[in-house]
């Protein structure tokens, strides 16, 4: 019979591959069906979830995959750099065993990057991190970064990453290189603006407007001349008339053409 264990994995490399999007809902009768286990398993596995920050449960709808907050996202991401560039920092030397396993790493990803399985491809990027951490011998850590490595790819699935897959093997590349060559200070730089190029590819709102997303919003359509055009059309300004005096003058009264365009011409202008 399937564990709660291997439950709560596969929900994990579900949403690392990102299978699973934020919101998602995970109901324990399908669950159960899908894994052939009991209710009491699944709800423990879920239950293991939410302490880890992955899924939430809600008295009325039931269990989803989160959704992270702007807030969130930005923790998430700081959390990350403390713990990485931490595990590198302290690091003295790296052996030859934990290089060739890191080498190993890379070559699946490439290999996933030059096929079509994006699940694939996705899973192996983020856990390029949590392999980092096993080869440096921190099991605890390990854990911990796929947890929150978990938890921003659904952040690159919300807020619409435009992080590129090729730049980030690249980057791991040059890390792994750098480990390689003893230079655990470059890989520490190298890690901390991986890291940066990540969280700046998300879109999000600056901090410091809580309003931005209701002023993008709310702002003015950019209408096409087209468009304008036909609003003058219809919302035309009524002629003022005209004095006595003015018929009387000598110019000759325009046609009812050229009238038409300029008032058209004069509404327009005061658009623009």
């Amino acid at each position: 019979m399937t564990t709660a264990t291997e439950i709560s994995n596969r929900i994990i490399e579900a949403v690392m591959a990102q299978k699973l999007a934020p919101g998602s809902r995970l109901g324990e009768q399908q669950l159960a069906m899908l894994f052939d286990c009991s209710r009491t398993i699944v709800r423990e596995a879920l239950t293991r979830l939410s302490t880890r920050g992955i899924v939430t449960v809600s008295a009325r709808r039931g269990w989803y995959v989160i959704e992270p907050s702007e807030d969130e996202a930005r923790e998430a991401f700081e959390a990350r750099r403390v713990i990485e560039l931490g595990l590198l920092h302290q690091l003295k030397t790296v052996d030859k065993a934990a290089v060739r396993q890191l080498k190993s790493h890379l070559q699946r990803e490439k290999a996933a990057l030059a096929g079509s399985d994006v699940g694939v491809r996705s899973f192996l990027l983020g856990d390029f991190h949590v392999c980092l951490a096993e080869c440096l011998g921190n099991s605890l850590l390990a854990d911990t970064l796929r947890d929150f490595t978990a938890r921003t790819t659904l952040i690159a699935m919300l807020y619409q990453s435009s992080h590129d897959a090729a730049q980030s093997c690249e980057d791991h590349v040059r890390i792994v290189e750098a480990l390689e060559a003893g230079d655990i200070a470059r890989a520490e730089v190298l890690m901390a603006e991986h890291i940066g190029t990540v969280q700046s590819a998300l879109r999000l709102q600056a901090s410091s407007d809580p309003l931005a997303g209701l002023r993008d919003a709310l702002a003015p359509v950019r209408k096409s001349p087209a468009a304008m055009a036909v609003a003058g059309d219809t919302a035309k300004p009524s002629r003022p008339r005209k004095s006595r005096a003015a018929s009387k003058s000598s110019t000759p009264p325009a046609s009812d053409n050229d009238a038409a365009s300029a008032d058209t011409s004069t509404y327009l202008g005061a658009l623009l």
